[in-house]
């Protein structure tokens, strides 16, 4: 990660650690589990809920871009948000501040120390762009089934 100068993994280790895990192999893989599952997750809801209102369902390309954006940005509200500043900077801070487990997590904790806006805002922005592909897909897979049709 370029901004924190930790090695690759730390994002996933980062909610690995703030979930108990301490063994850096172990807190990457559980994040990084944790992450595909909430992605998976939340794109099935998208998808179930398109079927059954109309308004979100993506007819063509552009409005399923739109609506996937407008998901991304609910999921970072109602998910990302909060967990991140209610229950992993709070225990990043913690560690940071006190005796932790081992080096990996002091590692962890203190490059993470300062860069809590950059990371919401990224993630804001990954969000968005997450959002946009998966409507942008969706939308797609739709016109191409209108047209077979």
């Amino acid at each position: 990660m370029i901004l924190s100068q930790t090695p690759a993994g730390s994002f996933f280790g980062v909610i690995g650690i703030s979930l108990g895990f301490y063994d850096p192999s172990i807190a990457q893989y559980i994040g990084f589990i944790l992450h595909l599952l909430t992605g998976l997750t939340a794109g099935n809801i998208f998808g179930q809920i398109s079927l059954f209102w109309k308004g979100l369902s993506p007819y063509n390309s552009q409005h399923g871009t739109v609506m996937g954006m407008v998901v991304g940005i609910l999921l970072w509200v109602i998910l990302f948000l909060p967990l991140a500043t209610f229950i992993i900077q709070p225990r990043l801070d913690s560690f940071a501040n006190s005796l932790v487990p081992n080096q990996y997590v002091y590692n962890i904790a203190s490059n993470f120390q300062g860069l809590y806006y950059i990371i919401i805002g990224g993630s804001f922005m990954f969000h968005l762009v997450y959002g946009a592909l998966l409507g942008y897909i969706a939308g797609r897979m739709s016109e191409i089934r209108i047209f077979q049709q």
